[in-house]
């Protein structure tokens, strides 16, 4: 088995997906535009795609005063420091910048809506033991 997707409950489903697709290079692979504005964003490698969308269902996290431990996406970047003042740029905030003993460089970050996103430089890739598979 292997992931389809990751889904989160968010206010502005649609902002949002302009926002990942302008700043976090994800392209949107489906969206609906009207109730629940389910959509579908793929990373570049066509492997992983984060699920968005308003379902009054049920209510939508706090993600603004969530610990970035509950729950954050994690992105592969060459550059953290560069991503990370280009999405400061962009309207995302720093919560952390960390440079660990292996050699990795990780930079945790809110997007405009709070939600974390992580920008990870791994000492060792982690993606590319998956590759070998």
């Amino acid at each position: 088995m292997k992931i389809e997707h990751f889904a989160i409950n968010v206010e502005e489903p649609l902002a949002m997906a302009d926002w990942y697709k302008k700043h976090m290079g994800l392209n949107i692979e489906k969206q609906q535009n009207e109730a629940p504005f389910m959509t579908f964003l793929a990373d570049k490698s066509g492997r992983v795609m984060l699920e968005i969308y308003k379902n009054p269902a049920d209510q939508v996290p706090d993600y603004k005063n969530m610990d970035p431990l509950i729950v954050h996406i994690a992105y592969v970047s060459e550059d953290p420091t560069k991503d990370r003042e280009r999405l400061e740029e962009a309207g995302a905030s720093v919560v952390s910048d960390e440079h660990l003993e292996d050699g990795s460089h990780l930079v945790m970050m809110r997007d405009p809506w709070g939600v974390c996103i992580q920008l990870c430089k791994r000492g060792t890739p982690m993606l590319a033991k998956q590759e070998r598979r």
